[in-house]
């Protein structure tokens, strides 16, 4: 029995419907009035699209297991592993670093756009950071791993990712004066939103999403961002406003002509888990012990993916260049 009240809630945290559940059973529901009453009506909604989106495939003959079976078994596993360490990281932040505030906030409507401005630069911080870094790329290649973009990509994360992710944008934040009511509305709302970009091409198939594609990143953004195409890469690394790619110069937007694959650039199989979660670590692993001297060896965890002691690179940035010189000749 205990195992079955295990699977129930954990099947009730996955669909996000506990607290709703909850307030069925007391018949209270006054708490829809408070602001978590409405985080716990919007929590369902990726997963419940996630559901949608399967069932659609399902009916339109484009459902594949191989999908869906690498994302969901990645999220099981986490679940064991990491299920507080990402909490325990936001509140250690939080804890030793906001006195050091360089200003205060509350919740009015304009710090809410600070905020909002400020967590996006501290999301491209660490998601660049994911890309440039080859000891991040390690942890962070996992979600790139998939090679079909669908809305169970979401739950596909290395388990340390989460935490080492949420130290670099709960201290930029904390240190440029957002409060922690204020941060965790904008986390939710981010991370809603984060999800739901995810969204897949069997539910929907323009993920331009009409004139939002003008405003905020869309699906369409994030395919692009996931994308192993040489014009794509490192590219749409913000998750709700665009503002800080194209300060940066890394937007980018999907191209009609140019068909999206997926996944990393390195070969790898799609379907093994060891290869998909550890597999950039274990060749991170063989460049160390084949690099001379200590300098090289530092060096392959901090460069670039692709970097190499030889000369011979292969980064993202020079696959990039090489691409482009083509395409003008």
């Amino acid at each position: 029995m205990a195992f079955f009240e295990t699977l129930y809630q954990e099947l009730i945290g996955f669909l996000g419907i506990g607290q709703l559940i909850e307030m069925y059973q007391t018949g209270n529901y006054k708490a829809l009035l408070t602001l978590n009453g409405i985080f716990s009506v919007i929590s369902p909604v990726i997963p419940f699209l996630l559901l949608l989106e399967i069932v659609r495939a399902l009916v339109y003959k484009k459902f594949k297991i191989e999908d869906y079976k690498m994302p969901f078994l990645i999220f099981v596993i986490n679940r064991f592993i990491s299920r507080f360490i990402s909490i325990a990281a936001v509140a250690f932040c939080i804890g030793v670093l906001e006195k050091y505030a360089l200003i205060g906030t509350t919740l009015k409507w304009y710090w809410f756009i600070y905020g909002y401005v400020v967590w996006e630069f501290s999301h491209f911080i660490y998601h660049y950071f994911g890309h440039k870094v080859r000891l991040f790329w390690c942890l962070h290649s996992t979600h790139h791993a998939p090679q079909t973009m669908n809305l169970s990509v979401t739950y596909a994360h290395f388990f340390l990712e989460a935490p080492y992710a949420d130290v670099i944008r709960t201290s930029i934040c904390i240190l440029l004066g957002v409060n922690p009511p204020l941060l965790f509305i904008i986390m939710f709302i981010d991370g809603t939103w984060g999800s739901f970009i995810h969204v897949g091409e069997n539910l929907i198939k323009d993920g331009r999403l009409g004139f939002l594609n003008r405003i905020v990143l869309t699906p369409s953004h994030h395919r692009v961002h996931h994308a192993k195409n040489p014009l794509y890469m490192d590219t749409n690394f913000c998750n709700l406003l665009n503002i800080w790619d194209k300060v940066f110069g890394t937007f980018q937007q999907e191209k009609k002509d140019m068909v999206i694959e997926y996944g990393i650039s390195r070969e790898m199989n799609p379907g093994n888990f060891w290869d998909v979660y550890f597999g950039e670590l274990y060749c991170l692993w063989k460049d160390i012990r084949k690099a001379p001297g200590i300098k090289s060896k530092l060096l392959y965890i901090v460069m670039p993916p692709g970097w190499s002691h030889t000369g011979d690179h292969k980064t993202a940035k020079l696959v990039k260049q090489a691409f482009l010189q083509q395409e003008q000749h």
